[in-house]
């Protein structure tokens, strides 16, 4: 499978954005996705998943509440809704596939085996 996000932009803070990504393959209705991003000078840490129907998702405390993470199936597309958005939500974010073999969303890097290319969100004070 490959996966592409896309969506980020300058925002101020308080303002909201739309992410998307895009995955190829007939297989993606059973993958859980899960959202990372990687900070200035941080590492890779996880934001939110979502499970193969979207019935059951999974969030970092640090987005709870702010971030919403859903997906259309027919549509080979997961969406992550960034609200509320603070000067610290500034990274490049990347969207991720577990392999077929896992069902359950996960917070662990390690879990997730499909990778798409970042994109980045700024936000200004």
């Amino acid at each position: 499978v490959q996966l592409q996000a896309s969506g980020g932009g300058l925002v101020q803070a308080g303002g909201s954005l739309r992410l998307s990504c895009a995955a190829s393959g007939r297989t993606f209705s059973s993958r859980v996705i899960g959202w990372f991003r990687q900070g200035p000078g941080k590492e890779r840490e996880f934001v939110a998943a979502i499970g193969r129907s979207g019935g059951t998702t999974h969030y970092a405390d640090s987005v709870k509440g702010r971030f919403t993470v859903s997906r259309d199936n027919a549509k080979n597309m997961v969406y992550l809704r960034l609200n509320s958005l603070k000067p610290e939500d500034t990274a490049v974010y990347y969207c991720a596939s577990r392999n077929l073999r896992n069902f359950q969303p996960s917070p662990n890097l390690g879990d997730y085996e499909y990778w798409g290319q970042g994109t980045q969100v700024t936000v200004s004070s």
